[in-house]
């Protein structure tokens, strides 16, 4: 039987976004339809809205938490009445046998709008691999951000670097993905953990989180500053001098500036004794960028991509909510804005003029 309803769309013309009433399919053999409790509200999907609009509509959203209310027959791992969260990265890739399947929508006036997942809906369906089953008695609000940004933040520095203990972390830009990033720092202990911003206030709240140190970007020269709180006399590299700058700086705006300054907040190696730091793109890059390959070679630094946090949702979920519920990864103080679906394109608005402190997130 359908499903009715409510989902945002991004025109296929220039415009607002737009809130349509359609009725979902029913669910193919490994679909699944999720009634949801909220939904995040993330950065990257004004990289969607702001794109050249090609005429065709667009479903946005990929982090949520709900309820399935009915499944495919041959879905096996969630049955109606389960508590799940939705998220864009297959749960369980490494042993998938088949092809995650896109989800189509027609749209009333006819169009047809497709995504791997939409989650800016009071309803939606998906692919059973990107439905990922949780406990029943969890927050259903502020969870909802672990389907993207606390993966991507927190999975980029537990997966993808490996940071240890002790190890040196700084993390450029703190909305809702840079302060995932700090907390994980702070379940692995390193030490310092640096936070950069533009803003003295996200740099206060960065501090809740787990950071030990603050720059302000808009006022100092951040990468000399991260240099001067890493400066360990005892090393010098190729050139003689004391060697200063983190083990891992994280980028996780995308900008060209801030995608340029990882690599030399990065520590240099020291010739026949160790390799450099390494640099790790979290942000979604809007351009290209340049770097200095001298600083690469020479100081055996390493500049690496993360996406989705390396992570796979059915091993990592349970994790991020242990987490949660050890008070390691404090959401009720990371989700700061909450929207009804009615007011989506004043919840974009906010986020794309920076007065998101933390996370935002969708409420049905």
């Amino acid at each position: 039987m359908p499903t009715p309803s409510r989902v945002v769309v991004v025109p296929g013309e220039p415009g607002p976004l737009q809130l349509v009433e359609l009725n979902l399919p029913d669910p193919g053999p490994y679909q699944v339809v999720v009634k949801q409790f909220a939904s995040g509200i993330c950065h990257s999907q004004l990289h969607q809205m702001h794109r050249p609009r090609t005429g065709v509509p667009q479903i946005l959203g990929h982090e949520s938490t709900g309820v399935v209310i009915a499944k495919g027959k041959e879905v096996t791992h969630v049955k109606e009445g389960d508590t799940v969260m939705v998220t864009w990265v297959p749960r369980d890739g490494e042993n998938a046998t088949r092809k995650a399947e896109m989800s189509t929508l027609t749209l009333p006036n006819g169009e047809t709008a497709s995504a791997s997942c939409f989650t800016w809906a009071d309803n939606t369906i998906a692919d059973e691999q990107f439905v990922v089953k949780v406990p029943s008695d969890i927050k259903k609000d502020v969870t909802a951000i672990i389907g993207c940004a606390v993966m991507t933040g927190s999975g980029a520095v537990y997966h993808t670097a490996g940071v240890k203990k002790g190890q040196s972390v700084a993390v450029y830009g703190v909305g809702g993905v840079g302060l995932s990033a700090i907390a994980a720092a702070k379940v692995v202990e390193a030490y310092p953990i640096i936070a950069v911003d533009l803003d003295e206030s996200k740099l206060d709240f960065a501090k809740k989180f787990g950071a030990t140190h603050g720059i302000n970007a808009s006022q100092v020269d951040p990468i000399a500053a991260i240099q001067e709180l890493t400066k360990n006399p005892a090393e010098v590299n190729m050139m003689g001098m004391p060697v200063a700058g983190v083990d891992f700086a994280f980028d996780c705006i995308g900008v060209r500036k801030t995608m340029e300054q990882i690599l030399p907040s990065a520590r240099p190696g020291v010739l026949g004794r160790s390799t450099g730091g390494t640099a790790v793109l979290v942000g979604v890059p809007g351009t290209n960028v340049e770097i200095d390959a001298r600083d690469l070679l020479i100081n055996e630094k390493k500049y690496i991509g993360s996406i989705g946090g390396s992570c796979r949702p059915d091993r990592d979920f349970p994790m991020f909510l242990r987490w949660y519920h050890e008070g390691d990864l404090d959401l009720d103080a990371m989700v700061t804005e909450r929207f009804s679906i009615d007011q989506i394109n004043e919840a974009t608005t906010t986020l794309e003029q920076g007065k998101i402190a933390g996370r935002a997130i969708m409420e049905f």
